[in-house]
């Protein structure tokens, strides 16, 4: 045998995904590097928070979520850590860590050179080609799928190119105008990709495991709630310096207003989209699939985001010794606290629409309370913000388990009805192993 045949005996063969296909531990492994990239967006966000900052951040975390939402279109057809996948995966994985390392120089003077973003382009060309390779062997067999790869050509070839142009602008060019040249080139490039993604229609895609489709998402929803708390942890100082009387509040609404935000998607809302989501069938999962899923949750990370770097913000200011508790929240803080957390909540209402076609009049009587507590925010010492901010979101969860205390009952009894279900046919399978040994 061959050093070639031994390799692919060992590494064996590739696996395809079956119904009831749950996301692997390569896949949350992979995950880890997306929370270095929301970190870094955070991060270099909150150094100096401008209009156009933030722009620049929502058009990059934009891209960022485009590979994403590649990624798991080629995830919903092939197993990410069975045979020879892992070691594209990883390649992917060098590709995104070395794209996030590089996302601070991004958009910085022309000056500067054009090593930042030419290593950005380098690294996205290299990620898509990876998953490119990946979905033309998933799609092995299968002529209408495969011809999506020759669909999706010209968006890859014209975002590519685009970004190459944003990266090569001569430092010649007018500081003043080559600036928002390179940002309308990046505008145009998230235009692309995501009218692409709904002019190729439903034709030729797949998702054979809703379990799976949902779970991935979900998975990275909770990576982005849980890179906030590290943010406004490590950003607000509250690590590494002697724990203060106004630091412990802080710290609490902050893990409180997290956790109502978790609650609000993943207590109803996402168990009852899985659901709805099994139950679709061709063409119409495929579409609730890339509207709820792909497109939807990209303005409900964009909104985590947001508020993290506004709660951050705020407590710096109140773990400052010299401005105190009593301060309040300094430039646009608290308006992107509030707005943070008024972005997840719109979001997921239009998320519950599309997979449900319901809205919660609570989730309409919150959207109008932040909007509302806005103004007085403002003018609230940094801690009487964030309290403020707080006491709304969590006064939604309570009064929603008190109102909706039998649709979740009823969702609860399925869900557990369902999983004694999953339990005992895999128990039943399981069993075949033990006859085996018996005869």
């Amino acid at each position: 045998m061959g050093g070639g045949d031994r390799w692919r005996k060992g590494l064996g063969p590739a696996a395809r995904v079956a119904p009831a296909t749950r996301v692997d531990k390569f896949e949350i492994f992979f995950d880890l590097v997306f929370v270095v990239s929301f970190f870094i967006i955070t991060r270099a966000t909150a150094a100096n928070v401008t209009v156009r900052e933030l722009l620049h951040a929502l058009l990059v975390l934009a891209v960022l979520w485009w590979c994403w939402v590649v990624h798991s279109a080629v995830a919903a057809r092939l197993r990410l850590g069975e045979g020879f996948v892992p070691i594209l995966m990883v390649i992917g994985m060098v590709a995104l860590f070395t794209f996030a390392l590089a996302l601070p120089q991004t958009f910085g003077d022309l000056r500067q050179g054009s090593a930042g973003p030419m290593l950005v382009t380098v690294s996205y060309v290299v990620i898509r080609i990876v998953h490119t390779a990946l979905y033309w062997y998933a799609t092995r067999g299968d002529p209408p799928a495969r011809r999506k790869v020759w669909v999706f050509a010209p968006e890859v070839l014209l975002s590519t190119s685009l970004l190459l142009v944003a990266a090569l602008l001569p430092p010649r060019v007018d500081p003043e105008v080559g600036p928002w040249l390179r940002d309308g080139l990046w505008i145009a490039v998230v235009v692309i990709q995501y009218s692409s993604g709904l002019l190729a229609g439903t034709d030729g895609w797949k998702i054979t495991s809703a379990e799976h489709w949902t779970e991935r998402y979900d998975l990275i929803l909770i990576i982005a709630l849980g890179e906030s708390v590290i943010s406004v942890g490590v950003g607000g100082n509250l690590l590494g310096k002697a724990v203060t009387w106004p630091a412990i509040p802080a710290a609490i609404f902050g893990i409180l207003f997290v956790a109502a935000l978790w609650w609000a998607h993943f207590d109803m809302i996402g168990p009852a989209a899985r659901i709805a989501l099994h139950a679709a069938q061709g063409h119409p999962r495929v579409a609730m699939a890339r509207d709820a899923y792909a497109y939807l949750y990209l303005p409900m990370i964009a909104g985590v985001i947001l508020f993290a770097i506004g709660a951050e913000e705020l407590v710096r200011t109140v773990t400052d010794p010299v401005g105190g508790s009593m301060e309040r929240g300094h430039g646009p803080a608290v308006p992107l606290l509030f707005g943070g957390v008024m972005i997840y909540f719109a979001a997921n209402m239009a998320f519950q629409w599309r997979t449900l076609r319901t809205l919660s009049w609570t989730r309409v009587g919150a959207l109008a309370a932040l909007a509302v507590a806005l103004p007085f925010g403002r003018h609230l010492p940094a801690l009487g913000a964030l309290g403020l901010l707080t006491v709304i979101c969590v006064a939604l969860v309570a009064v929603e388990l008190v109102v909706f205390a039998d649709a979740r009952a009823a969702l609860r009894r399925t869900v557990h009805q369902e999983k004694i279900s999953a339990e005992e046919s895999e128990a039943a399978w399981r069993a075949r192993w033990h006859d085996g040994r018996s005869e």
